[in-house]
């Protein structure tokens, strides 16, 4: 419980320190390079008072979440074949190599050229950028998985049920955990840079409307409040369940 204290009252040091070092900042920089963060409060709420922030924030929460399943599970899919299978992993190397080094805004720009600007083609780019971080992540955990538990689940016939969520899966949670967080903190990236090139909602397209204006307020408004947001999801969602999987510990 002291501990928990601690590190709680650590966190709210870490954060008023952020604050601190940027209210001195703006008094020694131009306001209008630098807002305050009462200045950027303010634009929060001027924001949400209209609903633009609470639809625009929304918007870019479905895209990043629809993008992260489907990456996270073709990725899974794939990656955990290719550790298991040497022939599927020669044959498909390369290609993982090439989906790992070509740019986010090359994938971008062709999805946006080959299917129009569009949701699908929007999904599809956000998806096809992480997909290949997923396989490599998975096809590693995949090649660590103790060939000996494998050998004595199979010699009392446990059923694949079981064989999955008591062998397999111990084994693969922390590279599913961290693929997953980079995956989500990789991923609402690309989405803002996916919505400013070509959707006409969502959090990138309102910060490159404020862009053109050079409203820096606006622009420090949006990208708080949804880092915020990815935090809560954090503390609520990701960490609860990376304690409660790992229980067999």
């Amino acid at each position: 419980m002291e501990s928990y204290r601690f590190n709680a009252i650590l966190r709210i040091a870490s954060i008023a320190l952020f604050f601190l070092i940027w209210q001195i900042s703006s008094l020694f920089l131009n306001i209008e390079l630098l807002p305050s963060p009462a200045e950027v409060f303010s634009k929060i709420i001027e924001e949400a008072k209209t609903n633009e922030l609470f639809f625009h924030t929304f918007i870019t929460l479905k895209r990043v979440f629809i993008s992260f399943f489907i990456a996270m599970f073709i990725g899974t899919f794939f990656g955990i074949y290719m550790g298991r299978n040497k022939k599927l992993n020669v044959f498909l190397d390369d290609w993982l190599v090439l989906g790992l080094n070509v740019p986010a805004l090359v994938i971008i720009i062709l999805c946006y050229v080959w299917f129009g600007l569009n949701e699908v083609a929007a999904i599809l780019a956000v998806s096809l950028n992480k997909i290949p971080m997923v396989a490599v992540i998975m096809r590693e955990g995949a090649r660590s998985i103790e060939k000996d538990y494998v050998e004595v689940a199979k010699f009392y016939k446990i059923n694949n049920n079981k064989f999955f969520f008591k062998v397999i899966f111990p084994q693969l949670y922390p590279y599913l955990l961290s693929s997953a967080r980079s995956g989500l903190s990789l991923i609402w990236k690309i989405v803002l840079v996916v919505e400013l090139l070509g959707r006409s909602n969502g959090v990138g397209f309102k910060l490159y409307g404020f862009f053109q204006f050079f409203d820096i307020s606006g622009i420090l408004a949006y990208t708080l409040a949804f880092v915020f947001l990815i935090i809560i999801i954090e503390f609520i969602i990701v960490r609860p369940f990376e304690k409660k999987v790992s229980v067999w510990r």
